[in-house]
């Protein structure tokens, strides 16, 4: 292996973005988890529905930018644990209206609630000036700006 390549893996973006997201996650995750016995895209599923109210799968997959797969996965596990119902669009049999049940409302309240939680303390060794930069860059990187 040559000794001369400065390229430091440490130092990549993406990389460090891996890394910090895996990091920041586990904690988060550790509480769906034992809760409610969510896996990580179920959880995104239900955030999306519990925010922005109906939806279809295939707008889940579009807003939350999660492959078809894992959503109609996370849709059916959802659905099992009684936190969401489909019902046929009248426009298109091809498409089910997802929706939360009261079960998933209240869920959704207490993962919410959680987040908020587990954010602020995530941000607490994160210098106040440093904060609303690291969200704006990471909205940018992620492309995201306008659609919040």
């Amino acid at each position: 292996m040559a000794t001369d390549d400065d390229f430091d893996l440490q130092d990549f973006l993406p990389y460090l973005l891996n890394q910090a997201a895996d990091v920041s996650s586990i904690g988060f995750q550790g509480y769906y988890k034992a809760r409610y016995g969510m896996l990580r895209t179920e959880w995104r599923v239900l955030f999306h529905l519990g925010r922005y109210g109906m939806m279809t799968a295939k707008e889940v997959c579009t807003r939350a930018r999660i492959h078809k797969t894992k959503v109609s996965r996370a849709v059916a596990a959802l659905e099992d644990k009684r936190f969401l119902i489909r019902t046929a669009l009248p426009s298109d049999r091809r498409h089910d209206a997802l929706r939360l049940t009261r079960q998933g409302k209240v869920a959704y309240a207490d993962l919410r609630e959680e987040a908020r939680r587990y954010d602020t303390a995530l941000m607490a060794d994160v210098p106040a000036e440093h904060r609303e930069v690291l969200r704006g860059c990471l909205i940018r990187i992620a492309g995201l700006s306008g659609k919040r």
